[in-house]
């Protein structure tokens, strides 16, 4: 935090969120304040069992934390790592003559002051202060006009808060008892993963068709060329792919002319030769607006489509620009510029580009949302004017650079002239076949000398956009000077990335743009889908099959687009006082004219046949039985009858044929013959496929012991495996003797991370070129004897590592930050809180202050799961130990 000196009258205390924008507010104001962050929100509704208070165990609705049977009554507990800095709050307002509550503008932020009201209970005059940027200007001038918490923005926050603890902690423990555990459902996740399995089935039942067309090139008697593609023959319109059915491969119209492969070059043999002339000339003008400012949605959809950030990344970046004032308020559905911001852009147009590409009225744009919940102006630079992008270079990290750059370009397009320009049309006749090209011409760019949408050099993009099609009139005689038969594949339709979600998510109506960086954020984090390179879209597992086919069918308002989406217009509605929150809850769990919640799931446990719900079809094999893909416990697997089939992890559904299904299934039952008997044990030896892939096991299921299992080295496939490497596989870890020197026992393993041989607590990795099956005594030996080093090859040490960087203190926690290279890549530390660097920031571009923002956002968190220990190990380990002291909790009515 920011300390200031106190007036000989005290100080008023002020309090935001996050340190990062105490700091930035310090430089300010006087020394009549004192700046502290509250990190977030100091209090929430319990997260399990152990944060319930006392006096509500074995209350019915206790593991809600809402007393649904009292009007919705939500219990507020402090959450263990929040108390030190509550004590601090309340420490510094003792002091305090005034109380500020400077925390973000929307309903969030709304919340968190009306917490801080509730729990430090001030007996000073409270003030709430609302600023769309953090600049000196804004800051002084809200302090100016301060105003009271907005009761009504409170409560529809805490409706959404309490809907969504309903529907996320009654419908989750049906997902575990029906599909597998730890498992989530919620009010606007589950309809997202709905969307992506919807658009996955759309590709697995598309039915690809192949048609061909020409290419012609063609030339005027001067010389110049152009390239024409073949749209008609004999008045019968060649097909293009939107012509066919996605579900069939059918054509849509059987009038049109489908060409294969034959008919083409037919066709092609035919044109050879024939004189060619221009059937038509079309020319028509065209007129471009500029795009409008950011919203919180438009700008995580750029920042993917421009650069690849994910939504997360992009709102992160997009939180250090706003709290060290570099732009307006992120979490914003307001496409409006204040005054003074369309000044200082078209100011900025006049000096840099010119009067002919200032328009002479400004723009002003509509915002499309209903009810624009958070700030009430676009995302744009801070300030006016506004700090060119180069001036930031030197301060800011990469990313960070390009996401102010993304955002000064678009802010000072959107006041810019319309592009202008031509767009051309030249039809081309042979012999009664008709060939088309299209052409375009910018004549005067506008807004897009400035910014062009998905390209960051808007000059190399003009350049690529302009196609120059030679002057021809309508009659001219051409040369056709070369026909090529072309062949055309449809496609099926296109996975959601991020942004394209976002996008349909905004569309839609459902759930808030600065809520969609989490929620995909947990449908990664739950399995739900994963991301593939190609592409970098959102692939839906077997799992979220599951999940969707049991809530379309057994709670399908749930799911439903519009349901969803009138939710959130209620929400609205409760946050312009026009609808009783309690009223809305009330319908919501109990029902009224229709059922409610509680209603929808009674009895679910027992109606709902588990073995149905994991169970979708794939189709039926010629002259064979159905194949089904099931979602087990322990993961996916193909059932034919009696026949099963792990199914690899990754696998996207669509890539999941009848003929690779089947080819999985013959090599499961491949694995059920043995390679044979092993000499030692007489057990059976096979070699199968799981899910983490190809293995061999000794031994069967029905044996008394467990059946061995070992998997195969990298590179080895299933066909390089007899029985003889089969008893080799088994055999590690492999002794090699005992070591020369220390008498201790070398051993051989196939590791995780690769092969390796061990002595005592001293390891060395295998290279490449030599097998754990094959290693021997002298090579292991002479292993051991060389410096240990990491993966990559770099020499491990076992010296404590210097910092790459060291920071002034924490304001958290009081300790320098530094960063430090770790194990898994560079991370942060403030002694108490660790923040990995994300993939592509560059530790020589961290800064300070986007340190206490990768820290904030971690501590914001929480504290990061840890792996179950087994019980048996953690049996032998286990040793007495004394209670905690209890965690005081706070229980708190709602507004």
């Amino acid at each position: 935090m920011v300390q200031k000196q106190s007036s000989a009258n005290g100080i008023a205390l002020v309090i935001v969120e996050s340190p990062a924008k105490a700091k930035t507010i310090g430089k300010f104001l006087g020394s009549g304040y004192t700046i502290e962050a509250s990190i977030g929100h100091i209090r929430d509704l319990p997260e399990g069992a152990k944060e319930i208070p006392e006096e509500y165990k074995g209350q019915d609705w206790a593991y809600l934390g809402v007393n649904v049977d009292r009007n919705f009554e939500p219990v507020y507990v402090v959450s263990k790592d929040k108390m030190q800095q509550v004590r601090k709050l309340k420490a510094a307002l003792k002091s305090a003559k005034e109380l500020y509550l400077a925390t973000d503008e929307d309903r969030e932020g709304e919340a968190i002051s009306w917490h801080l009201c509730e729990v430090l209970q001030p007996r000073v005059p409270v003030h709430r202060l609302v600023f769309h940027e953090i600049t000196k200007e804004a800051i002084l001038e809200a302090l100016e006009s301060p105003r009271k918490i907005d009761e009504n923005l409170v409560r529809a926050q805490e409706t959404r808060r309490i809907i969504d603890r309903l529907y996320g902690y009654d419908v989750s423990p049906l997902l575990w008892r029906k599909v597998r555990p730890r498992l989530s459902a919620g009010r606007v996740q589950s309809v997202a993963v709905r969307l992506i399995v919807e658009r996955e089935r759309q590709r697995m039942a598309f039915r690809s068709a192949t048609y061909w067309d020409l290419l012609g090139l063609f030339a005027k008697a001067g010389g110049e060329s152009f390239q024409a593609e073949l749209i008609s023959v004999g008045g019968r319109k060649v097909p293009e792919s939107r012509d066919f059915d996605p579900a069939t491969g059918k054509l849509k119209d059987s009038a049109l002319l489908l060409l294969d492969e034959a008919a083409a070059k037919e066709l092609l043999a035919r044109l050879r030769g024939r004189a060619a002339k221009v059937a038509g000339v079309e020319v028509k003008p065209y007129t471009t607006r500029p795009y409008p400012p950011f919203t919180t949605s438009t700008l995580q959809q750029e920042g993917n489509r421009k650069y690849g950030f994910t939504a997360r990344h992009t709102m992160q970046l997009a939180q250090y620009l706003y709290e060290n004032g570099h732009i307006t308020y992120m979490r914003t559905d307001s496409t409006n510029l204040a005054s003074v911001a369309v000044d200082a852009a078209r100011a900025i147009i006049a000096a840099q580009y010119g009067a002919e590409y200032l328009p002479e009225r400004p723009r002003f744009y509509q915002t499309k949302v209903k009810n624009a919940q958070e700030a009430h102006e676009a995302i744009r630079p801070a300030g006016h004017p506004f700090d060119f992008p180069e001036s930031l270079r030197g301060r800011l990290s990469p990313d960070q650079f390009k996401l102010y750059d993304m955002i000064w370009k678009r802010t000072v397009a959107s006041q810019m002239s319309d592009a202008r320009g031509q767009r051309i049309t030249i039809s081309v006749e042979v012999d009664g076949a008709v060939f088309q090209v299209s052409g375009k011409t910018i004549e005067f760019p506008g807004y897009l000398r400035a910014y062009v949408e998905g390209s960051d050099d808007p000059e190399a993009d003009l350049a690529e956009r302009d196609i120059v099609l030679p002057q021809v009139a309508v009659g001219e005689a051409l040369t056709c000077k070369d026909l090529e038969p072309k062949s055309h594949t449809t496609q099926p339709p296109n996975r959601y990335s991020e942004a394209s979600l976002t996008r349909t998510l905004e569309e839609m109506g459902i759930g808030r743009p600065s809520t969609y960086a989490s929620i995909i954020d947990t449908i990664l984090a739950r399995e739900y889908v994963f991301k593939i390179k190609r592409g970098n879209v959102l692939v839906p597992t077997w799992t979220a099959f599951a999940v969707s086919q049991l809530l379309e069918s057994h709670l399908p308002d749930l799911v439903d687009y519009q349901f969803t989406a009138e939710m959130e217009d209620e929400l609205d509605a409760i946050s312009r006082g026009e609808m009783n929150p309690t009223e809305y809850l009330t319908h919501f769990y109990f029902g009224n004219e229709h059922p409610g919640l509680k209603k929808l799931l009674a009895n679910k446990i027992d109606e709902i046949d588990a073995r149905e719900v994991c169970r979708i079809p794939l189709g039926t094999p010629e002259g064979g039985e159905k194949i089904f893909i099931r979602v087990g416990k322990y993961g996916p697997f193909l059932e034919q009858g009696e026949r099963r089939a792990s199914l690899p992890d990754k696998l996207p559904p669509d890539e999941l044929t009848l003929s690779s299904a089947n080819e999985l299934l013959d090599k499961a039952g491949q694995g059920d013959e043995p390679l044979g008997i092993c000499p030692d044990t007489h057990k059976p030896v096979f070699v199968k496929t799981g899910r983490f892939g190809p293995y061999v096991q000794r031994g069967t299921a029905e044996d008394e012991e467990k059946p061995q299992n070992a998997s195969l080295l990298k590179g080895m496939t299933v066909e390089d495996v007899d029985l003889a490497t089969a008893i080799k596989l088994l055999s590690l870890p492999r002794a090699l003797g005992n070591h020369p020197a220390g008498a201790m026992p070398i051993e051989a393993f196939n590791g995780r991370y690769g092969p390796y041989v061990k002595c005592g607590e001293d390891t060395r990795s295998l290279p490449e070129d030599i097998s754990p099956l094959d290693v021997t005594l002298d090579q292991a030996v002479y292993l051991l004897s060389q410096p240990k080093t990491r993966r990559g090859g770099a020499p491990a040490t076992s010296a404590k590592k210097e910092p790459l960087k060291v920071f002034e203190a924490s304001p958290v926690t009081g300790q320098p930050v530094r960063l430090l290279a770790g194990r898994y890549g560079p991370y942060v530390t403030d002694g108490t809180t660790n923040a990995s660097l994300p993939k592509d920031a560059a530790p020589e571009e961290i800064t300070f202050e986007y340190a206490l923002t990768l820290l904030e956002a971690r501590a914001a968190a929480g504290p990061g799961k840890r792996r179950p220990v087994r019980r048996k190990a953690a049996a032998k380990k286990a040793a007495p130990v004394k209670k905690k002291a209890a965690v005081k909790k706070t229980a708190t009515k709602k507004p």
